[in-house]
């Protein structure tokens, strides 16, 4: 389910990359469509994924929320949720009473920026669980550590670079 979760919310927020996205033939108001659904599929993925996480804790009789790596992924789940309220809140801007729209998208992009990078860091910290490295060793390891660093620097870039003024250099 991280898998998919990751894989959910990297393609729907490169939609809006002209370099990076296999979309970019499509309008504007496709690809926000296309965005809305793929985010839909990161939260239903990410429910799915904490329910199979509780059943599993509760049936072992394990504790929950000992580790960093639940406890960031806990609030990567209610920042998630928290964002796709604001995403929402754009896509319905009257019934959301929302005047201004720019700065609500302002806002929503630079959070989903965080949301990301809050994702990326909880899938590193499950990286370093006694489990993970039972499974995985080696330069095995180490490759699948870069896997989720790759899409967060794309996606670092894509938004600095859309929306942080640009300056002309002179020579």
């Amino acid at each position: 389910m991280a898998l998919a979760f990751c894989l959910c919310m990297t393609e729907a927020v490169l939609l809006f990359s002209p370099d990076h996205s296999p979309f970019f033939f499509c309008s504007r108001k496709a690809r926000i469509r296309l965005h809305w659904i793929g985010q839909t599929l990161t939260i239903l993925c990410a429910f799915l994924g904490l329910a199979f996480i509780i059943s599993s804790r509760t049936r072992s009789e394990l504790p929950h929320l000992v580790s960093w790596h639940s406890c960031v992924g806990t609030l990567t789940l209610l920042a998630t949720i928290g964002q796709s309220l604001c995403g929402l809140s754009l896509f319905c801007p009257r019934a959301a009473r929302v005047s201004r729209v720019a700065r609500l998208k302002l806002y929503h992009q630079t959070f989903g920026l965080a949301v990301y990078l809050m994702a990326t860091c909880t899938v590193l910290l499950g990286m370093y669980s006694a489990w993970f490295q039972a499974q995985i060793k080696g330069a095995a390891w180490y490759l699948c550590l870069f896997l989720p660093v790759y899409p967060a620097l794309v996606i670092m870039h894509q938004i600095s670079s859309s929306y942080l003024p640009k300056k002309k250099m002179e020579i």
